[in-house]
């Protein structure tokens, strides 16, 4: 089987021992050499300043090919493209353009006063004002604001139309959940790349209410897995076991790239790359 083009998420730090978790991570997952590394925001675009200063950073010290998310929450038009402006200028070209949830205590997206209504807006921004390569949001599941899960298809496709040229999915359980909508995608006319998006499941309480608040379904022998896993003090190796093995049944149905959501923990998503082929590169030698 063909070794993966990896990619990685991380979180940008919100105090000094984050900064030093965040290291960390990218010293254990950059010789992995993967394709690019995106830095996210937090809900209602709440590290806007921390994420430009993570990418600004992690681009100039680590030698990866940095993509930074922007949001359309919490600012105007001109403040949203001045900081796409600022990543430009810092050397990063890659923008994982995101409408972005909610601010904290908001159940439903607003535009704020003079900004974007959507990623469709703020895609066609971006295409017009640099040379950006743009990736957006994709959902192998209805998300929980569309009507159905063909308005979801539709609404991705109209993402490429806008200027899009990748997606990375929102994370699945079961390898039948991405090929499905993959299948449909296609039969919608897409054919743009789509990342499935990975998540090892380091602590499954966590992402079991994570995947409850974006309607991602889990099946329910997996709850009783890590039930019994934790009693045993075994479920890193059933986190390992299961992930590689949904990542393998992927790549067998020729999926040839994957995006791994790290949580800043890096152990996991690396053991999986191992078991998948893919093979340390190079170390960093620089420290941010």
């Amino acid at each position: 089987m063909t070794v993966p083009t990896i990619s990685f998420e991380f979180f940008p730090p919100q105090s000094l021992e984050a900064s030093f978790r965040l290291w960390d991570t990218v010293q254990v997952l950059a010789p992995l050499a993967p394709r690019f590394v995106s830095v996210t925001y937090g809900a209602g675009g709440t590290t806007r300043d921390l994420t430009r200063d993570a990418v600004a950073t992690l681009h100039k010290n680590s030698g990866l090919n940095v993509a930074a998310h922007l949001t359309c929450v919490n600012a105007t038009q001109e403040e949203t493209l001045a900081i796409a402006d600022s990543f430009a200028e810092a050397g990063v070209k890659e923008i994982v353009a995101l409408r972005g949830d909610p601010p904290k205590g908001e159940g439903k997206f607003t535009p704020y006063p003079g900004g974007f209504a959507d990623s469709l807006e703020l895609i066609t921004a971006l295409k017009k004002r640099g040379d950006f390569l743009i990736r957006v949001g994709a959902y192998p599941e209805k998300h929980p604001e569309a009507t159905d899960h063909a308005a979801d298809v539709e609404y991705l496709k109209r993402k490429f139309d806008a200027g899009a040229d990748e997606a990375i999915t929102q994370f699945f359980f079961e390898a039948e959940t991405f090929l499905r909508f993959r299948d449909a995608c296609a039969k919608a006319g897409i054919e743009d790349k789509i990342l499935p998006g990975i998540q090892p499941i380091g602590n499954w309480k966590g992402i079991r209410n994570f995947a409850k608040r974006c309607d991602a379904t889990f099946p329910t022998w997996l709850e009783d897995a890590f039930e019994k896993a934790d009693r045993d003090g075994r479920s890193d190796l059933l986190a390992t076991a299961l992930c590689t093995e949904l990542c393998s049944e992927l790549m067998a149905e020729g999926v040839d790239s994957l995006h791994f959501y790290t949580l800043n923990k890096p152990e996991l998503t690396r053991d999986v790359c191992h078991a998948l082929g893919v093979t340390p590169q190079a170390k960093l030698e620089k420290v941010a």
